[in-house]
């Protein structure tokens, strides 16, 4: 007999979301939708279009530029995509298949949903952790890092962390994927699969993460401390630096933005006064909205992303040689800082 954890997952039932009703102990969308509910939806399109267009257009950059054609650009970029499909396909999915919808009627499209949503947080993650990594060769190891992350080493890594995302993402599908509810009792292999499933796939690599920042802080601290002897070593240095600072900042970003949700749903099965379900719908878009921030932050830190947009959306990339020249005298500009 399988063992059970008993814990009181009673929800209050009435507001839970804006758009949805109460039919016979279930939840349907409304038909009269309220005006709150039509102001939700308007910012959560709002939201996935921003998300779309803000990644686009560093994907764009990124491919475009022959400049911009590095290791680290290349994991910028398959975190673009990560985030890209984000709003192409988890945006879409969330508005329709509601956290509160799925948590009554749990269907394939449900699961569809949460594969998606999942193996794309996971694919984040794993890209942030190989960014990480290159920052740390970068900073840390100057001298080895140009043989040690190359285009070969670059593509192995993304590949690596897009076959695990799908693997997850079709493990979902197959068994499912608990948002922390039970109804009176709670089987160990839910609290254990909402407990170890955040545990390997967010806070482990988290604070990996975080710990190979702080070595690259400090050595970064120690580099400041000793000037280069040359003026060309100082500028590397100075380039690797700022490029750490907005990846560093990324990834603050990002911990904002999922640590609240992982902590809902790691703690939401043993707790007997569960939060609101509004507040895990909540919770939940705030980690979505997390990929339409980092092409802000990268424009804000990076004057040459700044000049790539603007060419983009002004259309001229296609003055070809014209583009190329432009970017390369921002790139200039920016080394000789």
């Amino acid at each position: 007999m399988e063992a059970e954890l008993t814990v009181n997952s009673t929800y209050i039932f009435n507001d839970i979301h804006p758009c949805y009703e109460s039919n016979n102990a279930t939840y349907i969308f409304t038909s009269k939708p309220s005006i709150l509910c039509v102001l939700v939806y308007i910012f959560l399109s709002l939201l996935s279009v921003a998300t779309i267009c803000g990644n686009l257009l560093v994907i764009i950059s990124i491919i475009y530029f022959k400049q911009l054609h590095t290791p680290t650009n290349y994991l910028i970029l398959s975190l673009a995509v990560a985030d890209l499909l984000v709003g192409v396909l988890v945006f879409p999915f969330s508005m329709a298949f509601t956290v509160t919808s799925c948590l009554y009627h749990e269907d394939l499209f449900c699961k569809i949903r949460d594969s998606f949503d999942v193996s794309l947080c996971t694919s984040s993650i794993l890209n942030l952790c190989c960014i990480s990594i290159d920052r740390y060769y970068a900073v840390c190891q100057p001298l080895t890092y140009r043989s040690k992350i190359n285009v070969h080493i670059t593509v192995i890594m993304i590949l690596v962390c897009w076959s695990i995302s799908a693997l997850i993402g079709i493990a979902i599908i197959v068994a499912g994927f608990s948002q922390g509810t039970c109804e009176e009792m709670c089987s160990v292999d839910v609290v254990m699969a909402n407990t170890m499933g955040p545990v390997f796939s967010f806070y482990l690599p988290a604070f990996i993460m975080l710990c190979i920042y702080l070595k690259i802080f400090l050595v970064a601290r120690k580099q400041v401390n000793s000037i280069q002897s040359t003026k060309y070593g100082a500028t590397v240095s100075k380039r690797e630096r700022k490029a750490t600072k907005t990846l560093a900042t990324v990834l603050g970003v990002f911990l904002l933005c999922l640590t609240p949700y992982f902590l809902c749903i790691v703690f939401q099965p043993l707790s007997y006064n569960p939060p609101p379900i509004p507040v895990i719908e909540t919770l939940n878009w705030l980690t979505l909205s997390n990929s339409m921030l980092n092409p802000l932050i990268y424009a804000f830190f990076y004057s040459w992303f700044r000049s790539a947009f603007r060419m983009i959306i002004s259309g001229k990339i296609f003055q070809g040689d014209f583009a190329n020249s432009k970017l390369n005298l921002v790139l200039l500009e920016v080394s000789s800082c």
